[in-house]
């Protein structure tokens, strides 16, 4: 047994301060990290030590403030370093107890083809393959191209012709080496119509491996999630049995200690009592997804996580867990989800998050939120005795949810939990890939912008007076960032007319996405005609393939940009002419900043 007494968290903002919350219950000192430009964030302030480090992805720094601090154990949160084999080695290596399994583990399972291999051994079933130097003339489309290492949906392409494959793998390539340093490829049957099936594991030193129940993480786009719930609204109870039970074998399989996530592919077109189910990888970490098992099962995943690095048997049978009601928890993003979800950036002039619900963040009023970081701000997590129950708590907690400032998927969330699909539970993993949801009115997006705003500025009025009001009758606010102040009348008390589904939830359209800042109509028509492409986010250029005097038609790519580990394609808006290029490989360029020029022929 080695007791722990101090926590070095090497992570930041919501992350961070959802494991020192543990910390703190078990008697536990904190300790942060931040660089420089976070050194007054959240965490920082809410540590009983900080240490500054020039990156959150140094390790011999990480290692070295951790010894500095007089911390015992280092717990990587999840992001950053989280799934860095060398990273677990270097803190072992100074005599520090890893809150993770073994670098060992983390090397093998970390690899989508290494962990496949151990599937296989475990009698698991996996996704059909094919082999890398195999003819793509001969696959069975369509296939997904996939980076062995890493996750989060990043190093993915989904080719549906042998004439796609060579480019769709190249991006794949180019995406995974910047994003993990490895640029090897898998390729595997695409799933049309799937579910996302991830079963919580939970091993100690003892021999003991345990299965927290599972959860569903259907809804997602592009390969990154977007809701989150549990149990799996759509299991039969032998294949609930199947994928738990593999999880456990996998992780006994590969010699597991700690917490980890054992994901499915579920095949909704071919999917019997035991077919259709495939394993898919193995997160050797805590997932951002975990509030809802702690919330369906009342047991502290970072608590259990920390009695194992100690040396502790886990203290749980598997008869004692069991699942209580429902839950469901939302990414709340710093993204565009009517242009593309391309992540966005600002100053949070207001910051507004529900009562009555579960919400691990850490942003605030007057927060500056870059594009450094991943876009997520935080997320919203309820309960209730039922999955209806509970999907209508989040519609009101959604309700009571505002971020001004910036633009956010708040709204869009708030549309997609409401809506009939997720109701039913009929949303696949690329139901999101195939459809849009109405963008929302502007007019009315402003109005309730400029209420909450008024609220902040110390009015009764707005969106959160005690007034009968509340933001679920009408568009959502999205966004804004007033250059100068905006006053409007006393919202009206009566409700306005709306239509309801058969459930009592309102069916208006909401959103989050205009920007209260004048000039912005004229400034959006101006970019749409003219014939400039402008960068859609801060980020590098990674290939310019055109060059002035080019002919190019609409459509075609004129260079490509990477931006939050994303590659973007920079397309012509129309047929014409190069007329500029204002953009080199390797250049670091800005938000909105002008790339290239077309002249219309």
């Amino acid at each position: 047994m080695t007791p722990i007494h101090s926590v070095l968290v090497a992570n930041r903002g919501e992350i961070a301060l959802r494991v020192f919350r543990t910390c703190r219950d078990l008697g536990m000192a904190t300790v942060a990290i931040h660089t420089a430009t976070d050194a007054d964030a959240p965490h920082v302030r809410d540590a009983d030590t900080a240490v500054e480090v020039p990156s959150y992805l140094d390790v011999d720094a990480i290692v070295a403030a951790a010894r500095e601090a007089g911390a015992d154990a280092v717990h990587p949160g999840f992001g950053f370093l989280s799934e860095r084999a060398e990273f677990a080695a270097a803190v072992l290596a100074a005599d520090l107890v890893w809150v993770g399994p073994s670098a060992e583990v983390i090397d093998r399972m970390g690899r989508k083809d290494a962990a496949r291999e151990v599937a296989i051994a475990a009698g698991v079933p996996v996704v059909p393959s094919y082999a890398a130097e195999d003819d793509p003339a001969s696959f069975a489309y369509p296939v997904l191209a996939k980076a062995a290492s890493g996750g989060g949906g990043k190093g993915m392409r989904v080719v549906r012709a042998a004439e796609e494959y060579d480019d769709a793998v190249a991006a794949a390539k180019r995406e995974a080496l910047g994003a993990f340093g490895d640029d090897t490829m898998l390729v595997e049957k695409y799933v049309e119509r799937g579910r996302h099936i991830e079963v919580q594991v939970m091993a100690d030193a003892h021999g003991t491996v345990l299965h927290l129940a599972e959860r569903d993480c259907s809804t997602q786009r592009r390969h990154q999630k977007v809701i989150e719930e549990a149990p799996a609204p759509t299991l039969t109870e032998a294949q609930r049995e199947l994928v738990t039970s593999s999880a456990v074998a996998l992780a006994a399989q590969v010699g597991y200690v700690g917490a980890g996530t054992v994901e499915f592919l579920l095949d909704s077109d071919h999917a019997g009592e035991g077919e259709g189910i495939y394993f898919l990888e193995m997160n050797t970490r805590l997932q951002v997804e975990h509030p809802v098992t702690e919330e369906v099962t009342g047991l502290d995943l970072v608590a259990l996580q920390l009695r194992i690095a100690a040396g502790q048997p886990v203290g749980v049978d598997q008869a004692d867990v069991t699942v209580r009601g429902h839950a469901i928890e939302v990414r709340i993003y710093a993204e565009d989800p009517y242009a593309g979800f391309l992540p966005q950036a600002g100053t949070a002039s207001l910051v507004h998050w529900p009562a009555g619900a579960r919400v691990d963040h850490a942003l605030e009023s007057g927060q500056v939120v870059s594009t450094s970081y991943d876009p997520m701000l935080g997320k919203v997590i309820v309960h209730g005795p039922d999955r209806e129950a509970a999907r209508l708590a989040l519609v009101r907690a959604l309700d009571d949810t505002a971020i001004l400032g910036l633009t956010t998927n708040t709204g869009f969330l708030r549309e997609l939990a409401a809506g009939p699909e997720f109701r039913d539970a009929t949303i696949d993993t690329a139901w999101l890939d195939r459809n849009e949801l109405t963008a929302p009115d502007p007019a009315r997006a402003r109005e309730l912008a400029a209420w909450a705003w008024q609220r902040h500025h110390g009015g009764a009025e707005g969106p959160f007076a005690a007034d009968g009001f509340r933001m679920g009758a009408a568009p959502a606010p999205i966004v804004v960032e007033l250059d100068e102040p905006v006053t409007l009348g006393r919202p009206p008390r009566e409700r306005p007319v709306a239509l309801v589904d058969a459930h009592g939830v309102e069916l208006a359209h909401r959103g989050q996405r205009y920007a209260f800042v004048r000039p912005d109509v004229a400034a959006e028509d101006a970019a749409a005609g003219d014939g400039s492409v402008v960068a859609p986010m801060p980020g590098t250029i990674l290939a310019v393939e055109v060059a002035e005097g080019d002919h190019v038609t609409a459509g075609q790519r004129l260079g490509t940009m990477e931006a939050m580990k994303m590659e973007l394609s920079l397309d012509a808006p129309y047929d014409g002419t190069v007329a500029a290029v204002g953009a080199a490989v390797g250049d670091q360029v800005a938000l909105g900043a002008a790339l290239f020029e077309v002249a219309a022929e």
